[in-house]
């Protein structure tokens, strides 16, 4: 049975009045003509055939209006055997903060300084020593060098140069510049003549000295030529006492190995 018939039905049902008054007399009249064929003997009252009518009546009544429900009532719901229930999800592990660990530091700590980086020692970098004041080689070859203060240096901070020339081309450069450290040295920068993108730059504090560091990179060649490298810091206040610092370079040439080293004489 589709929805529309059922909805028409449950209308008419709704709308429909029945007429006591018409079906009692109907019934009424039945039972008369019945009663005319069969008259009964006896003289007794016709009282029970008219409660018998009515009850009668009821019933129809009654039966009419649960057979009109029952043809109206909608039929109860299927259940959807395509549904599956859905799997219980599993609880979600407890959220654990990520901790990273300290990275380990070893040597000394870098002084701030815009060009530096962490590099190896000269040894590892293919230098063959490290800079000591109170000796000097000041050529060895085509490669020749002088250490000086700048003549900027004032009572509070200083400028420490070396001044580098080679007859020949480097393929290979270590230039190491060694400030002791006398009371409030702190590096405030480096340059050098030479393009900066050819180098690595470190600023390191290392046994008592602030040492400068400038690593020709790989492929990279010194041209022949005068060159300048300066370390620039501040120190403690007085007139810079030059004495115990010192450089060195190592370098490689056309033909062999080539290292010069030294110390800083006074601003003039």
């Amino acid at each position: 049975m589709n929805e529309e018939l059922t909805g028409r039905l449950r209308t008419a049902a709704e709308a429909h009045q029945p007429d006591r008054a018409r079906i009692l007399a109907r019934v009424e009249r039945g039972m008369s003509g019945a009663a005319a064929h069969h008259r009964e003997s006896s003289g007794a009252r016709p009282w029970p055939r008219v409660a018998l009518a009515s009850l009668a009546a009821a019933g129809i009544l009654a039966g009419g209006g649960f057979a009109v429900a029952a043809i109206v009532q909608p039929p109860p719901a299927r259940p959807d055997i395509s549904a599956t229930p859905a799997a219980p999800s599993a609880p979600s592990a407890p959220w654990t903060p990520h901790v990273t660990p300290p990275a380990p530091t070893s040597g000394g700590p870098t002084v701030p300084d815009h060009s530096s980086s962490t590099s190896p020692s000269p040894e590892a970098s293919g230098g063959t020593g490290s800079a000591r004041p109170g000796s000097a080689r000041v050529q060895d070859g085509p490669l020749s060098s002088a250490g000086s203060l700048d003549a900027s240096s004032n009572t509070y901070w200083a400028q420490s140069n070396i001044s580098l020339k080679t007859t020949q081309p480097l393929t290979a450069l270590t230039l190491e510049l060694r400030i002791s450290q006398t009371g409030g040295v702190q590096s405030t920068g480096s340059w050098r003549t030479l393009p900066a993108d050819d180098f690595t730059v470190t600023v390191q504090h290392e046994g008592g000295a602030v040492v400068y560091r400038w690593i020709l990179k790989p492929g990279r060649t010194v041209p022949a030529g005068q060159h300048v490298f300066a370390g620039q810091y501040n120190h403690a206040a007085g007139e810079r006492e030059a004495q115990h610092d010192g450089y060195r370079v190592d370098a490689n040439g056309p033909r062999d190995a080539l290292s010069v080293w030294g110390g800083f004489t006074p601003a003039r």
